[in-house]
């Protein structure tokens, strides 16, 4: 499946895409009990924004993604960290029973899903994860804040005008964030067996117009990214529409929504 986040976008999702805070970890170790002794899979790893923190508090991260141009700046990402316990794999959702095959008779911590499950069939992974993990162990489906233009401030509402406008379209995907999904995405986590908690953090965070022109960017599938020759003057135009509303106060909301096997199920 070609999702369109290749090329130039990795660089822009890699730079302006945001990480976790520290607190966010911590839940998740806690809510799994993960221990230095724990494999994780982080499944749509993208360049590894929640990868690479949790493979500090464990003993590996498999990290997934279907996009080769993803992965390879992830593991840059992890060089310059100084991170060694992660390995890369090209793949999806559908590829986690074959995964279940290579790791063999150690089970998993974990199988976190940062703010990609929109784009997978959630009801058919759940069940697929069940007999990979231990006892305790389960799926977590991390959400990083509502997407830059569908937020309700007034900044936000220039936004999505102004990409409306370019892109002639409307702009409605919430990326999985809104309650709807996390309600649905928690009755398949029920139907599959799984014991179903929902913790998060909040925090405020100020925005630069770059900041918001580069999460744009990050967001646009390669074929509709504007064109090197374009950009300055659609970012000319983008500042001009935000510069009534300064400051670009975000009040992100990191949602964590806990799936843990129960004993009985796993094998």
């Amino acid at each position: 499946m070609d999702l369109g986040f290749r090329g130039e976008v990795v660089d822009f999702y890699h730079r302006f895409r945001r990480g976790y805070p520290p607190t966010v970890i911590d839940s998740l170790v806690g809510a799994f009990g993960l221990t230095t002794d724990d494999v994780v899979v982080d499944l749509g790893c993208g360049t590894g924004q929640l990868t690479l923190p949790i493979a500090e508090r464990v003993r590996s991260v498999v990290a997934v993604d279907p996009e080769p141009d993803m992965l390879l700046r992830a593991r840059r990402a992890a060089r310059e960290r100084g991170v060694a316990n992660v390995t890369w794999m090209i793949g999806a959702d559908t590829d986690i029973p074959t995964l279940g095959a290579l790791i063999g008779d150690r089970r998993l911590g974990v199988v976190t899903i940062g703010q990609a499950l929109h784009w997978m069939d959630h009801e058919e992974l759940f069940r697929a994860v069940v007999p990979l993990v231990r006892p305790g162990g389960g799926v977590a489906v991390v959400t990083n804040g509502t997407p830059l233009w569908l937020q309700n401030t007034a900044w936000s509402r220039a936004l999505r005008g102004h990409l409306e406008d370019w892109l002639g379209s409307e702009l409605t995907s919430t990326c999985g964030t809104d309650e709807a999904s996390r309600r649905r995405y928690s009755d398949g986590l029920a139907a599959a067996g799984y014991d179903v908690a929902v913790t998060s953090v909040d925090y405020l965070d100020e925005l630069s117009a770059e900041q918001i022109v580069g999460g744009v960017y990050s967001a646009l599938p390669v074929d509709r990214l504007p064109s090197p020759e374009q950009r300055p003057r659609f970012a000319e135009r983008l500042c001009h529409v935000l510069q009534p509303h300064r400051p670009f106060t975000e009040q992100v909301q990191v949602t964590m929504l806990i799936g843990r096997v129960h004993v009985s199920a796993a094998r």
